[in-house]
């Protein structure tokens, strides 16, 4: 029996040492999007791809490798790209599934500030519903803090 949808929202904010243009350039353009959003160590990339306009698809398939709490099984992340103001608020929507059972829908709203000195403040928010077999709302905030720490080692790195 399928159990009621559980709804969330939440918002993070980061200030990373990095002009607007280079951040925003590590959500628009795929190969560097790709090392900090989709590479990491508990999976192999099966796929990843995006197109980075107005109505592009962002595909994201992975497999958790031994060891892991899920191993062998295959995670996808199905999105598409509804809104972009260049340096200013990219808007997506997706779902994630694991095996075929999809199990949850968000919307993701990326806010760029620049501050005038160099540094970029992201504003991230996050709506969603988490269906059966969902991480929830913890482990996807969780998810979300690991994936913004990747960006920043990312923009330390170039």
């Amino acid at each position: 029996m399928a159990h009621a949808a559980q709804f969330d929202t939440f918002t993070l904010e980061r200030i990373f040492a990095a002009p607007l243009a280079r951040v925003f350039r590590a959500f628009s353009d795929p190969h560097e999007k790709k090392r900090w959003f989709a590479e990491g160590a508990q999976h192999e990339i099966e796929q990843y791809d995006m197109r980075f306009e107005v109505g592009g698809r962002e595909l994201a398939r992975y497999r958790f490798k031994p060891g892991t709490p899920f191993a062998g099984v295959a995670l996808a992340s199905d999105g598409y790209i509804l809104d972009i103001v260049p340096e200013q608020r990219i808007v997506a929507a997706a779902t994630m599934a694991m095996g075929e059972r999809r199990f949850s829908a968000s919307l993701h709203t990326f806010e760029f500030f620049g501050d005038g000195s160099g540094a970029t403040r992201l504003v991230f928010t996050h709506q969603a519903m988490f269906g059966d077999g969902a991480d929830g709302p913890e482990l996807r905030r969780a998810g979300w803090q690991q994936l913004l720490d990747q960006l920043h080692a990312a923009l330390a790195v170039h």
